[in-house]
């Protein structure tokens, strides 16, 4: 039985989980979509939209506040959370997080997209929503 276990593990140890999980979100907030498995598409999916929050709740403080020295904690929670790449977070603040200021969550989408060739393993295409949109 599997009462209480949460997360995949994906074959792999903590540290290549964590590295996985960071490496995934940085391409998926660099390029809007990613080509991944659909185990990994699910796995890095609760941890982009975590960030994307962080980014929305940020900037609505300092907005309210008038104030956009508030926001630096929700960019260095941000930053710490991406390896500290100071371009992706600016990004994330400036370009990704406004799009989403009336969405109340979801702001990724995972399209399955069959078997791959190879070992059959499920994939998928992860993508931010509406971002194909505003890029374009």
């Amino acid at each position: 039985m599997r009462h209480r276990i949460k997360g995949k593990k994906l074959g792999r140890n903590t540290a290549q989980r964590r590295s996985l999980r960071l490496n995934l979100a940085v391409a998926l907030f660099q390029h809007g979509r990613i080509r991944t498995t659909l185990a990994k598409a699910q796995f890095v999916r609760g941890h982009t939209e975590r960030l994307i929050t962080i980014a929305k709740r940020g900037l609505k403080k300092a907005q309210a506040a008038n104030n956009p020295q508030i926001a630096v904690h929700a960019r260095r929670l941000a930053a710490s959370r991406l390896n500290n790449d100071r371009d992706l977070v600016k990004k994330l603040f400036d370009e990704i997080a406004p799009l989403y200021n009336e969405r109340e969550g979801g702001y990724t989408r995972i399209y399955k997209l069959g078997p791959r060739k190879g070992d059959n393993a499920e994939m998928a295409l992860l993508e931010l929503v509406d971002y194909a949109k505003q890029s374009s």
